[in-house]
């Protein structure tokens, strides 16, 4: 059965409004063509995440999303998005968002990269944006 689940590690958060955010996620995913199978969100600090991006990526320096695609069949999401909520909160203001909106792009563009969307180039980053856009748009 497909379970969307959400855990915290290092913070305390109380996600609003779970049960849309699982429909709007498992509509996002089927949207695309995909299965879920599973996915983790999981919600920690600025410093957990660093030594997430550390351990296991190699780099050194702080983020707000890192995504691990566990799959191993061709057009099913199982994998594991881990978001800062330090950097979910400055973004939020930088970008004159409410912190739920703003974890709400956050979470599409993890769950967007288990969907095989990239951002490593301009045009990818340009087609990612437009496709968090288009998703952020269809939540209730």
């Amino acid at each position: 059965m497909a379970k969307i689940n959400f855990f915290t590690e290092d913070v305390t958060y109380n996600l609003k409004g779970k049960i849309a955010i699982k429909k709007w996620m498992q509509e996002t995913i089927e949207a695309e063509g995909y299965q879920l199978a599973e996915l983790n969100f999981i919600f920690c600090s600025d410093e957990y995440l660093l030594r997430v991006n550390q351990d296991f990526l190699q780099h050194d320096y702080y983020t707000d999303v890192i995504t691990f695609d566990n799959s191993e069949e061709l057009k099913t999401i199982l994998g594991d998005i881990f978001i800062s909520i330090d950097r979910v909160k400055d973004n939020a203001k930088q970008n004159n968002a409410t912190t739920h909106d703003e974890l709400c792009r956050i979470m599409i563009h993890g769950t967007l990269h288990l969907l095989g969307y990239r951002d490593k180039t301009k045009k990818a980053k340009l087609e990612m944006t437009a496709k968090e856009d288009f998703y952020l748009a269809t939540r209730n």
